[in-house]
C-alpha cells in the first residue's frame, strides 16, 4: 500500500490511529449496550449496530485500507473519523470509557478527543452513552462524563442535573448531589417536576438528612405544589416522628388522609399480580 502511487504520506497517521480503534472494537464487539427501549428527545432510540469482528488481523486491515481508498474523496473535506458510522463511533466511546483508569484526566482527554472531528456536539450520543454506562453501574464514570459535557456548556437541562444528582448518591456522594441540587436547580421549585424532587426527598431519607428533607418537603407545599404520592408523605411522616415532631406528623396525615387511603401505583402492581396468580391458581 506505502509504495501504491495513489497512497499519500498525509494519510499515514489517521491510517494508523484507525488501525488502532479498529482493533479495539473487534476486540470488544461482544458487548451489548443497545438502547432500543430508551427515548431520547421524544424519538426511539438508535438501533445499535454490531460491528463483525474480523477473523484476523489481516483482514481488519485491509477492510480499513479499502475504505480510505474508496472515500478519497472525503478525505479533501474532513479527517478519516467522518467515515465510521455514529453506531460504531458510539460504541468505541462506551468500550473506551468503561476500560479507561480511574482518572478525571484521562476521561476528559478522551471525550476531548472524540469531539475533535466532529462538526456539531454530538450531544444524542453522549446522552446515549450515559444510558448505556447506567447499565453497567458506572455510576462515578457517569459523574465525570456528565460534568465534563456540562463544561462544554452542553445538556443544561433539568434530566441532566436529574441524572448527575442520582449517580452521585448511587456512587456514595450525596453532600455533593444536595450542593448541585441547591446550586442549580432548588431556586425554582415551582418548575421541577414531582420525580425530580421526589428523588431527592428519598435521598435524604436514605443518607438520614431528615432536617433538609422536611425543609424540601414545607418548600413544595409553600410553592403550592400538593405531594401526588404517599410514598413522599410517609418518607415526611417517618422524619417528622424520628425528629420528635409528633403535632407536624399528626397535621400531616390529617392533610393527606384522602392520599394515603388512595391505593398508590404500586400497590395496584401488587393487586394486579396478585389476582392473576388468583386466576392461575384457579
Amino acid at each position: 500500500i506505502l509504495n501504491h502511487p495513489s497512497f499519500s504520506s498525509r494519510w499515514l497517521v489517521p491510517l494508523m490511529k484507525y488501525q488502532s480503534m479498529a482493533g479495539w472494537c473487534g476486540k470488544h464487539a461482544t458487548r451489548n449496550f443497545s438502547t432500543d427501549d430508551k427515548v431520547t428527545n421524544g424519538r426511539r432510540g438508535y438501533q445499535q449496530k454490531e460491528l463483525k469482528k474480523p477473523s484476523t488481523a489481516v483482514k481488519d486491515n485491509d477492510a480499513i485500507i479499502d475504505r480510505i481508498q474508496k472515500s478519497t474523496r472525503g478525505l479533501k473535506k474532513g479527517p478519516v473519523g467522518h467515515t465510521l458510522s455514529s453506531a460504531e463511533k458510539r460504541k468505541f466511546l462506551i468500550n473506551t470509557l468503561l476500560d479507561l483508569e480511574d482518572s478525571k484526566e484521562a476521561v476528559y482527554s478522551t471525550l476531548d478527543a472524540w469531539i475533535a472531528f466532529e462538526q456539531d456536539f454530538p450531544l444524542a450520543s453522549l446522552k446515549q452513552a450515559i444510558v448505556a454506562l447506567e447499565k453497567e453501574e458506572q455510576w462515578h464514570r457517569i459523574v465525570q462524563v456528565i460534568k465534563w459535557m456540562l463544561s462544554k456548556g452542553q445538556g443544561n437541562t433539568i434530566r441532566t442535573y436529574e441524572q448527575l444528582v442520582r449517580a452521585l448518591e448511587k456512587d456514595n456522594r450525596a453532600e455533593e448531589a444536595h450542593k448541585i441540587w441547591e446550586k442549580k436547580i432548588a431556586h425554582d421549585l415551582r418548575s421541577v417536576p414531582w420525580r425530580f424532587c421526589g428523588l431527592m426527598l428519598a435521598i435524604y431519607y436514605r443518607n438520614n438528612m431528615l432536617d433538609r428533607l422536611i425543609k424540601l418537603f414545607g418548600a413544595l407545599e409553600a410553592c403550592g405544589r400538593k405531594c401526588p404520592s404517599k410514598e413522599y408523605i410517609r418518607k415526611v411522616e417517618v422524619a417528622y416522628e424520628m425528629l420528635g415532631l409528633l403535632e407536624e406528623k399528626k397535621d400531616l396525615l390529617e392533610k393527606y388522609k384522602d392520599l394515603y387511603n388512595k391505593p398508590s401505583n404500586s400497590d395496584r402492581k401488587k393487586d394486579r399480580r396478585f389476582k392473576k396468580a388468583e386466576k392461575k391458581a384457579g
